[in-house]
C-alpha cells in the first residue's frame, strides 16, 4: 500500500472516530496495553533483528536506545495504561459565555484529525505515539526509521489486534513501511491527509520537516541542554545532578549537553567533576576549564552540539549574566537547569531563560511527558505555537466555537 493510500486510509477512519466515547476508548487503550504484554515474545524477537542488523551501524548509546526488554515494553504498557486513566480533552469547555444578543458561544476541545509522526530509532515512541493519538481523537499514521522498522511493526500489529478485537477501523493506528526519503516527503506535502506533522528525532531530521513541509509542523527534541553551577551551589548536589543528567542515559534529548560553571566555584568543583566521572565521561573543556583539569581542548562546534554520548562540553563563566548570554546564544530551547543555593539567582534564571523547560536544583531529565504527569509524550516541543515542552493529550487537540442560537441575524 502507498504512503497516500495508507494516509487517506487513516483520514477517512479518523471521521468515525468521532463517535466514540472516552470510556469506549479508554476499554481499546487497556486492550492494546495488553496485547502489547501478550505479544512480547513476537516483539522481542522482532527487535532482535532490529538490533543485528544495527550492530557496527550505529554507536552502543544509540544501539541501547533501540533495544527493548521485558521491563521496556511492560513500561510501554504502563504508559498505555496511564493515558487511559487520564481525562478525555476532546468535548472539554475552555470558555463560555453568553453575548448580549442572545448567543451562547462555547470554546470547546476537539481532535486535531490525522497525527503523522516521522521519527528514528526509539521502539517506544510507536505505542506513546499511539495511544495518545488514540485517546485524543486522533488517527496517528507513524513512520519510523529503517533500524527500528521490525520492532514498530511488532508493536503496530499488536495495537492494531486490539482496534479489531473492538470493532474498530485499524487504519487508526498507522505504519508506514516505506522508510526511504520519498515516504517522509510525501508525508511533509500532504496537504488535506495531514493534520500535524511530528518529527521527533535528530537535528537533520526534524530541520528537514520545518523546512520542507507544507503541512502544519511542530518543531521538537533536539536538546543541547546546559546545567549552569552557580557560585552559590551545593557541589554534592551538582554533582548529583550532573551524574544524572549526563549518564542515566545519554541518548536522548533531556541529557545535559553543557555544563556551565562559575569562575569561583570551578577551582574546587572542576577536579571533583573530572574524578565523579573517571573517564566515563569525555570533558570538552574550553580555556577556562582547561586550566584547571585534564581533558579535550573544546572544539568550535562543541557548545553547538548535541552529543547523544558521553560527552560534556564544559565552560568556566565570570557570572550568572555570562551563563545568561551563553545559553541564549547556543540553547536550543528545550531545558537548562541553574544549581543553587541563592533563591534571588535562581528566580533571575528561571525567568530570564527562554526555554521550554527551566530547572532549580533539578536534572534536565526530568523533561518527559511521563514525569510531567502526562502519562507519555508525543515529543517534546521547542518551539511556542501550539505547543511547548512535553506534548501530551491536550497539546493534541485544537478547539472550535460552537454556537447556540434561537433566531439572531446580524
Amino acid at each position: 500500500m502507498t504512503t497516500i493510500e495508507i494516509l487517506t486510509n487513516a483520514k477517512n477512519a479518523w471521521k468515525s472516530m468521532q463517535a466514540l466515547s472516552s470510556p469506549q476508548k479508554n476499554a481499546v487503550l487497556l486492550c492494546m496495553a495488553e496485547q502489547l504484554i501478550k505479544n512480547t515474545p513476537q516483539i522481542l524477537a522482532a527487535n532482535k533483528i532490529d538490533i543485528e542488523k544495527s550492530k557496527g551501524v550505529i554507536s552502543e548509546v544509540m544501539l541501547d536506545r533501540l533495544t527493548l526488554t521485558e521491563d521496556r515494553i511492560k513500561a510501554m504498557a504502563d504508559g498505555i495504561i496511564t493515558v487511559a486513566n487520564l481525562s478525555d480533552p476532546v468535548g472539554r469547555v475552555l470558555k463560555e459565555y453568553t453575548h448580549p444578543n442572545g448567543l451562547l458561544i462555547k470554546k470547546v476541545a476537539c481532535a486535531i484529525g490525522v497525527v503523522a509522526i516521522i521519527y528514528e530509532s526509539r521502539p517506544n515512541v510507536t505505542s506513546d505515539a499511539a495511544a495518545l493519538a488514540f485517546k485524543s481523537g486522533n488517527a496517528c499514521v507513524l513512520r519510523g526509521g529503517k533500524e527500528a522498522y521490525n520492532s514498530a511493526k511488532a508493536i503496530v500489529d499488536a495495537m492494531q489486534q486490539a482496534l479489531s478485537d473492538n470493532g474498530i477501523s485499524k487504519d487508526l493506528i498507522c505504519l508506514i513501511s516505506d522508510t526511504t526519503r520519498e515516504s517522509a516527503r510525501e508525508i511533509m506535502t500532504a496537504n488535506g491527509l495531514v493534520d500535524l506533522l511530528i518529527p521527533r528525532g535528530g537535528h537533520g531530521l526534524i530541520s528537514a520537516c520545518v523546512e520542507n513541509a507544507t503541512v502544519p509542523c511542530i518543531q521538537t527534541g533536539t536538546g543541547i541542554c546546559h546545567i549552569y553551577v552557580d557560585e552559590f551551589a551545593d557541589l554534592d548536589m551538582a554533582l548529583d545532578i550532573i551524574n544524572n543528567a549526563k549518564t542515566s542515559r545519554p541518548s536522548v534529548c533531556n541529557a545535559c549537553e553543557a555544563c556551565l560553571v562559575h569562575k569561583s566555584t570551578a577551582k574546587k568543583f572542576l577536579p571533583m567533576l573530572k574524578a565523579l566521572f573517571d573517564g566515563k565521561v569525555e570533558l570538552r573543556l574550553d580555556e577556562k576549564a582547561a586550566s584547571l583539569i585534564d581533558g579535550t581542548p573544546a572544539g568550535e562546534n562543541d557548545f553547538d552540539t548535541e552529543f547523544l554520548d558521553y560527552i560534556l562540553a564544559v565552560r568556566v563563566v565570570d557570572s550568572i549574566d555570562e551563563a545568561l548570554t551563553h545559553i541564549s546564544q547556543h540553547s536550543t530551547g528545550h531545558s537548562e537547569s541553574i544549581i543553587t543555593e541563592n533563591s534571588e539567582n535562581a528566580e533571575k534564571f528561571l525567568n530570564s531563560v527562554d526555554s521550554s523547560s527551566v530547572y532549580w536544583n533539578a536534572s534536565t531529565r526530568f523533561t518527559d511527558g511521563g514525569e510531567f504527569g502526562l502519562g507519555c509524550e508525543m515529543g517534546i516541543s521547542t518551539q511556542k505555537l501550539h505547543a511547548r515542552g512535553p506534548m501530551g493529550l491536550e497539546e493534541l487537540t485544537t478547539y472550535k466555537y460552537k454556537i447556540y442560537g434561537n433566531g439572531q441575524i446580524r
